[in-house]
């Protein structure tokens, strides 16, 4: 059975779900970030989800990377699926800017997380929700 790992739990907000990927905003407010969790058990890698699930996690992922892209007029997406810390399969979604503190380097290890006030978190995951809702369900 699908369960959201812990660390997933306790650095996220739940915006909902397409039809294979729970879809969270990372409480980080340097970056606009959004992570997609396949639904499925025991998965740590893309090559692990059938070819039917590696499609529809490609359609989800580039469907989320272009909306936060257009929201947040970002000048790069970074799309990336590490698993070093938390090793159930996610991929991170983060608009850059050649203004953000760690440009153009990743941003893992650069600066500390400035979490959201609950109605900043409240704001940005309506907003998202809004360019999200022609897949969520």
């Amino acid at each position: 059975m699908y369960k959201l790992h812990h660390q997933l739990k306790q650095d996220t907000f739940y915006l909902g779900h397409l039809k294979l990927c729970d879809v969270l905003l990372m409480n980080d407010a340097r970056y606009p970030w959004v992570i997609l969790v396949p639904r499925r058990e025991n998965i740590t890698e893309v090559f692990q989800l059938s070819d039917a699930d590696q499609y529809l996690l490609s359609t989800e992922s580039a469907f989320v990377a272009k909306q936060l892209s257009s929201l947040v007029v970002a000048d790069k997406m970074n799309v990336a699926a590490l698993g070093n810390i938390v090793s159930q399969l996610h991929i991170h979604h983060v608009a850059r800017y050649q203004t953000d503190e760690a440009w153009p380097a990743p941003i893992w290890g650069t600066g500390s997380t400035v979490t959201y006030s609950e109605g900043e978190s409240l704001a940005v995951a309506e907003q998202m929700k809004m360019v999200l809702k022609e897949f969520l369900e």
